[in-house]
């Protein structure tokens, strides 16, 4: 065996995770309308052209006065009314007084706005209460959110509601956004049926393309499934030769027994290798390589569990880089409630749940049986417990780190 192939057999997470993302770089720039830009990543910075709010505006419902006017025993000449969107035009001079309202601009000469709770009207005069020395002055500078000429979003940024928010009171109505990675979902195995059909004694029902697609809507992508095939060279090769798709994800067939077809069926496209195995529990076998024609392909291994955690692990970083945002993995901490066995030569990433203790503290505990095909316990986790390659035996209360997973 040559040392090209022993350098792609066994790779760390890392080393591995960083020939995924090699050449992995921005598919292309569109623009979108608006409310259509939910999810997308931004292919441009967002710079404001204008201040926010761009006017001096009241915080409270009041009146608008002069604050070296005010005295209990002062009787204020009501001249106008300031509205949001409807603006008092002339300016408040001594001793006269504006009705504002929540929202609307500070007529010029006006420097405090007195609430009406401590406001007495009486035909065309107010007078004032002063409950508080000196009174806040219930004004919002202008500027007071951003001004013009501040950056306000990031190329790379992930548009959230609050930053859909943020554009909008900037005055887009279009964003410059990176193209969604076209991403062909193909499930392979004699033993797949798709769900509702009737199932032989030996067979079970297809379920990693349903989890794996909507993973890929939900981190920037679009999911095309594909038909699953059964373990035959040129049906596996014919479905991936026709995928239209930027980055191609296979499930099963992925290991080296006589049924695991797909490296073999892909080398008739021009399969290179980058990634043979990696050292990682569960998903050994995952690999990643580039067709003839460019398309990448990242094969998962067939159980359930193995799939999605390296989904997490790679595919996920993947689609982040295709569209322009950072691949970093979100690692935070946590402390242990139960003790964990050393680790061996693979690194072990284990299905656990989090909780907030009295303290405030994240405290996770992983799931006993964390075997591979359990779908069931993945349903329930809500992270990852990263447990390094050689690591000794982990005692309650340990920090480890540990990777959330996004539950609706």
């Amino acid at each position: 065996m040559s040392g090209d192939k022993l350098q792609l057999k066994n790779l760390t997470v890392e080393a591995a995770r960083g020939r995924m993302l090699a050449d992995a770089e921005r598919l292309g720039v569109e623009q979108v309308a608006l409310p259509d830009a939910l999810g997308r990543v931004l292919a441009a910075p967002i710079v404001a052209d204008r201040d926010q709010p761009p006017f001096a505006a009241s915080a409270m419902d009041g009146w608008a006065i002069r604050r070296a006017d005010l005295s209990p025993d002062t009787r204020f000449q009501i001249i106008g009314e300031s509205a949001a969107g409807r603006a008092y035009g002339q300016p408040v001079g001594p001793g006269q007084a504006v009705r504002i309202f929540t929202g609307a601009p500070v007529p010029s000469g006006a420097d405090l706005v007195v609430i009406q709770e401590n406001a007495t009207r009486d035909g065309e005069t107010v007078t004032f209460t002063i409950d508080r020395d000196p009174p806040p002055h219930n004004i919002r500078p202008a500027g007071g959110d951003f001004r013009s000429g501040d950056a306000l979003l990031a190329q790379g940024a992930r548009i959230d509601a609050w930053r859909l928010s943020l554009a909008a009171s900037a005055g887009r109505a279009k964003l410059d956004v990176a193209r969604r990675p076209r991403v062909a979902i193909l499930a392979t195995g004699d033993e797949l049926v798709p769900p509702g059909a009737t199932p032989a004694p030996d067979q079970i029902f297809e379920s990693g393309s349903f989890s794996l697609a909507a993973l890929v809507q939900a981190w920037g992508g679009e999911a095309v499934r594909l038909r699953a095939q059964a373990d035959d060279l040129d049906a596996i090769a014919q479905a991936v030769k026709a995928a239209e798709a930027d980055l191609i994800v296979t499930v099963g067939g992925a290991s080296v027994g006589d049924h695991d077809l797909v490296k073999p069926a892909l080398a008739a496209l021009g399969l290179q290798l980058r990634v043979e195995t990696i050292a990682v529990r569960p998903g050994k076998p995952t690999w990643f390589g580039l067709l003839g024609d460019g398309r990448r392909v990242l094969g998962l291994p067939g159980n359930p569990a193995s799939a999605l955690v390296c989904a997490e692990l790679f595919l996920r970083p993947l689609l982040a880089a295709l569209t322009g945002a950072d691949p970093t993995l979100a690692i935070s901490a946590g402390l242990l409630t139960a003790p964990l066995p050393a680790t061996g030569p693979r690194e072990h990433w284990m299905r656990a749940a989090r909780a907030i203790d009295a303290e405030g503290r994240v405290r996770v505990t992983p799931f006993p049986d964390q075997d591979s095909s359990l779908i069931g316990v993945f349903s329930r986790a809500d992270c990852l417990v990263k447990r390094p390659v050689g690591a000794p035996p982990a005692a309650t209360g340990d920090v480890v780190e540990l990777l959330p997973l996004a539950r609706g």
